[in-house]
């Protein structure tokens, strides 16, 4: 039986932390950040854990 082949588009944009959460970038830091406040840049430029409805099927994409 072949391998299981993992989503490159998933790997791209979601990585495993050790204890099995999935983290996700986020969005709002892609432009017009010259009006967003310092402290809501460094709150959007941290990662975020995926949604527990979204993790699930991310997890099937990544073989996990």
């Amino acid at each position: 039986m072949p391998k299981m082949k993992t989503n490159s588009a998933a790997k791209k944009r979601v990585r495993a932390t050790g204890t099995g959460k999935l983290m996700h970038q986020g969005c709002g830091m892609r432009h017009n950040l010259e009006h967003k406040s310092a402290k809501k840049r460094r709150a959007l430029s941290r990662d975020e854990v995926l949604a527990t409805s979204q993790a699930k099927k991310m997890r099937g994409l990544l073989g996990r």
